[in-house]
């Protein structure tokens, strides 16, 4: 593994850091309408970059390698549902907009299942990161290292306002700053973990490479329509979250399309 690729997996990781940091800069709580734009800028991040970075080039691999080119992607992006909607119902965690926990009883701090919530979106963005690279990696004419970098950029810019909306809420809860942003950066070490893993697995087996992209697509719309987007439209002043949407989707798009 290159020094590109591994800089490339930590980015996102640096951005939820910078940040987390925030905290340390801010009030003791976000501005309303600041969180639910922010909400609505990840939002539109993920749907282009698991659009742009993961869907089409899944789609092109399928058509290069023959048979249904559907399959592998229609597939990958059901069982990429399938997997975060297992995971949302079995970890116990808690968003911040809420007062009662998902996933099953626990008898965790409520801080620890704030961060446990945003730890779980960052499963799908590490993975999508992953499998870009893994396709680099393995050479593959559909996946450039301009693609997967802006990728990586991409999910880091919207990382950046999610460590933020994170560790603002730990702090409103009790904690220090320096622990608020402990944690709220520790919430985003599970990308570059699940970044190495998804690698692993595309070595294992090259062919799985568009189900793996499609799958990490399937993840991160599933964490949009169950969470991002219901956040940001809740209440009053929903139309900035989709002001939000609009801003994120543009520039993942752009960044896609113009690195890529």
């Amino acid at each position: 593994m290159n020094s590109n690729i591994l800089l490339g997996i930590m980015i996102p990781f640096i951005g939820t850091t910078l940040g987390s940091a925030m905290v340390f800069f801010m009030k003791k709580e976000m501005n309303v309408r600041l969180q639910k734009m922010l909400l609505g800028f990840a939002s539109g991040v993920m749907i282009a970059a698991s659009v742009w970075s993961l869907l089409i080039p899944a789609i092109d691999m399928s058509e290069q390698a023959g048979g249904i080119s559907w399959m592998p992607p229609a597939v990958g992006f059901l069982f990429g549902m399938g997997f975060l909607l297992v995971l949302d119902t079995l970890i116990p965690h808690l968003h911040f907009t809420e007062e009662k926990p998902e996933g099953v009883p626990s008898q965790l701090k409520k801080t620890t299942m704030l961060v446990l919530a945003v730890t779980l979106h960052n499963i799908p963005e590490g993975m999508a990161v992953g499998v870009t690279f893994a396709g680099v990696m393995t050479e593959n004419s559909v996946i450039s290292l301009a693609g997967a970098l802006a990728l990586s950029i991409g999910i880091a810019i919207q990382n950046f306002p999610e460590g933020a909306i994170i560790s603002m809420p730990l702090q409103s809860h009790g904690l220090s700053k320096g622990k608020a942003f402990l944690y709220g950066a520790m919430s985003g070490i599970v990308e570059p973990i699940a970044a190495v893993i998804t690698i692993f697995l595309t070595g294992i087996a090259v062919p799985l490479l568009p189900y793996l992209l499609s799958f990490a697509a399937g993840a991160m719309i599933y964490v949009v329509v169950e969470e991002l987007i219901p956040e940001s439209q809740a209440g009053e002043h929903s139309n900035i979250g989709t002001i939000g949407v609009a801003a994120g989707f543009v520039l993942m798009m752009i960044l896609d399309v113009a690195l890529g």
